[in-house]
């Protein structure tokens, strides 16, 4: 059940993942939708013969910056080189600020049938904090907008752990969420990477990060509230109404293939990954001008994939099973680290039952270190 991820590094503004800007780049994008159309053609055999498309995923950048014509134009091509099943999960990240009547009736007119939308926040001063282009109001009322065009299967993403004096706005961030009615959630805490604005800011002393018990209390005041509202946890940053899971995070968290589209995107195989060049330029010039994809290869060791399957199957509530891990794998886990596995459970941070590790809602709270302690040598 291999998927497509379609890495669309459009943006209106700067920001620390893109350098390829809407507004001084019309020709730039034309010539970019065509490069992926080649590399689809380039790369159709990766997944191997015939493969049936259950997922397609336009991420990265800000895909909603495609027009009509410019999504016809890759549906086109992607027609022209796969199969596509007729019930496949067709996933667009989007902002708020893009979401216009006339943007959602395009896309609603489009084989487009699931919209992930950047939300953030509803607080305005944290949408400036985050540098986000979208108001507070377009935050309330582009999901409004999106389901009166027939758009029913919707994500949303909210921050947690910003920093603020205490957890009230959160909770209203929480509660507005509940609100819109979308059966799909994905909550993260603001995350300060080193060459990121608040990784500077941060080295400046002009920015201060919340304590780390700041944010895991926001978390676990997610935890508790979600239940009450409809929906489960299914992977610890993502939450659902029953049966309403992102296929195709799903399908990644689980190992399955899929294949990678456009500057900087990644695809695996089973046994390898491969990553393309992230720069824009260099990407288009190499697929149009050589009729080459421009990627670096990366054969997994077996402890590499032993590895990747600990990291994924952890976040997820299906848990690790250690008996394809072992017989799959080749990694005895229980006799390999017995010792950890009995504190894991008598700190309450996993359970072992029936052959699979999970870990509780106070694990997750420690989820990359357990992970970390977890991982074998190479």
């Amino acid at each position: 059940m291999p998927g497509l991820y379609l890495h669309i590094p459009f943006c209106k503004q700067a920001c620390h993942y893109c350098d390829f800007h809407f507004s001084t780049s019309m020709t730039l994008k034309g010539r970019l939708v065509e490069a992926i159309g080649r590399e689809m053609m380039l790369r159709a055999s990766y997944l191997g013969p015939a493969p049936v498309l259950e997922t397609i995923y336009f991420g990265g950048g800000t895909p909603s910056l495609l027009t009509a014509a410019e999504l016809d134009t890759i549906f086109n091509d992607l027609h022209r080189h796969f199969q596509v099943s007729a019930q496949a999960e067709i996933t667009l990240e989007a902002n708020p600020d893009d979401l216009t009547p006339a943007k959602l009736r395009e896309l609603a007119a489009s084989p487009i049938n699931r919209l992930s939308i950047g939300l953030q926040s509803f607080h305005e001063p944290h949408l400036r904090l985050m540098n986000r282009a979208h108001s507070a109001q377009e935050s309330r009322q582009c999901v409004q907008l999106a389901q009166d065009v027939g758009f029913e299967n919707i994500s949303v993403d909210l921050i947690y752990g910003v920093p603020a004096a205490d957890h009230g706005i959160w909770e209203q961030d929480m509660a507005q969420a509940f609100a819109l009615q979308v059966p799909h959630l994905s909550c993260y805490a603001l995350t300060i990477e080193p060459d990121t604005v608040f990784g500077r800011r941060l080295r400046k002393g002009t920015f201060v990060a919340p304590p780390d018990e700041f944010v895991a209390r926001q978390f676990e005041m997610l935890l508790a509230e979600l239940p009450r509202h409809g929906y489960e946890q299914y992977e610890i940053s993502n939450f659902c109404r029953p049966g309403r899971e992102s296929r195709h995070n799903s399908n990644y968290w689980r190992g399955v293939p899929y294949l990678g589209l456009g500057p900087s995107a990644h695809s695996f195989d089973g046994t390898s990954r491969t990553y393309a060049v992230a720069n824009n330029a260099q990407y288009i010039a190499a697929v149009l001008e050589q009729g080459e994809v421009p990627l670096t290869h990366e054969i997994l060791s077996p402890t590499d994939r032993a590895n990747e399957y600990l990291m994924t199957s952890l976040r997820t509530a299906r848990g690790c099973d250690l008996t394809y891990l072992r017989d799959v794998l080749g990694v005895d886990l229980p006799v390999q680290r017995a010792d950890y596995l009995n504190e894991l459970r008598q700190n309450g941070w996993a359970t072992l039952l029936n052959g699979t590790l999970r870990l509780t809602d106070r694990g997750k709270l420690l989820a990359d270190q357990i992970t970390l302690e977890l991982f074998l040598a190479a």
